[in-house]
């Protein structure tokens, strides 16, 4: 299953939630690179697009409803 499946599968509430904490995410790695701790740079694009693709099925719902 894709990410974009399985996103696509939660409720409206959920898909809020997973974005909150994918942004929390986000956060806390530009506070780790800013300080030197952070290895995995390839976890930035990843979670950029996550939250991109979240937010893209959130306006899909919102019109829906």
């Amino acid at each position: 299953m894709t990410e974009a499946a399985k996103f696509r599968s939660q409720s409206l509430q959920e898909l809020r939630d997973e974005l909150l904490q994918l942004k929390r995410t986000q956060l806390n790695n530009r506070i780790l690179m800013r300080v030197g701790n952070f290895a995995n740079t390839a976890e930035f694009k990843s979670t950029r697009r996550d939250i991109a693709r979240l937010k893209t099925i959130i306006n899909e719902k919102q019109d829906k409803s």
